[in-house]
Formats: C-alpha cells, structure tokens, sequence
C-alpha cells in the first residue's frame, strides 16, 4: 500500500479521533525569550551546583547575575547591574524548577543550599569537556562564582 491508498482508504472508511478531552497544559510552557537564555542560566546553575561551595537557593539569582558581570565583556563595567535583574531572577527560578524536574539538581531543605546529581554532573562535564566557546565561557563564568565567594568570605572575615 502506498500513501495515496492508505490516505483514501481512511477518508472512505469515515475514521474519526476524538480529541474534546484533549486540555492544554500552559503551566510549563516558556516564551521566546526564555527558550534562548534558560539554558546557558542552567549550564550556570549547574556548574554552581558542582563547585565545592554550594550556592544557597535564596541567593541564587543574584550569584548568576554577578557571574555574568564579572565574564562577560558586554557587562563589564556596565550600569545595568545584571545581578539586581527581577527578570534575571524569575528565569533562574525557571531553570532551577526545569533541572530540578529533570534530576538534574536536588535542594537540601534543611540547609538550603543546591546539591547536584550524578546526571547533572555527567551534563555540566560533557558541556566543559569539549574545546569551544561554550567551555571557554563556562569556565570563565566559573572563576567569577569562585572570585565572588572568595571576596564575600574577606569581607566576611574583616567584619
């Protein structure tokens, strides 16, 4: 049988699929602007999660914004304050509720801080491994989250 049979035979056979019990689940859909940003924001996230310190969820957002200040040349020096962003913030949730769906991390409840999983690690390590732009860029995203923990724990230490 080929395609033009099998099209006439179920128009002639007057089969029908019931799609009325069909919902559309909108919760989880993301718009255009996310679908370009929510992944190099989870490939921060887990990179964070990987590192020995682990970033505390409520101060998440802002270790990603002060992460892309410090990497990123466009941001250098720039009066946007990406780390202050609300719209930075709300994607991070986003991501962080897309990798926590996908196992990909775990919060610690008790102490608040993220933990990645194996999965996710096997993720963020195949993402480092290779030689591109994305591995450069994850790495120098990388020292800025170590830079940012070291001078937040001197400013700690000289209060």
């Amino acid at each position: 049988m080929n395609i033009d049979e099998f099209y006439e035979q179920v128009q002639n056979s007057g089969l029908r699929i019931e799609a009325s019990s069909y919902k559309k689940d909108s919760e989880h859909l993301l718009d255009n602007e996310a679908l370009f940003q929510l992944p190099l924001i989870c490939l921060i996230i887990l990179l964070m999660a990987k590192d020995r310190r682990k970033p505390r969820i409520p101060e998440l957002g802002q270790l990603v914004g002060e992460s892309l200040e410090q990497s990123v040349p466009g941001f250098k020096g720039s009066a946007q304050h990406v780390g202050w962003s609300a719209n930075l913030r709300v994607r991070t949730i986003k991501a962080m509720t897309f990798l926590e769906n996908c196992k990909l991390v775990e919060i610690q409840n008790r102490k608040g801080k993220l933990e990645i999983t194996h999965l996710g690690k096997k993720v963020i390590d195949k993402a480092m491994s290779n030689d591109n732009d994305l591995s450069y860029n994850l790495s120098k995203i990388k020292m800025a989250y170590r830079n940012i923990l070291v001078s937040k724990q001197l400013k700690m230490e000289l209060v």
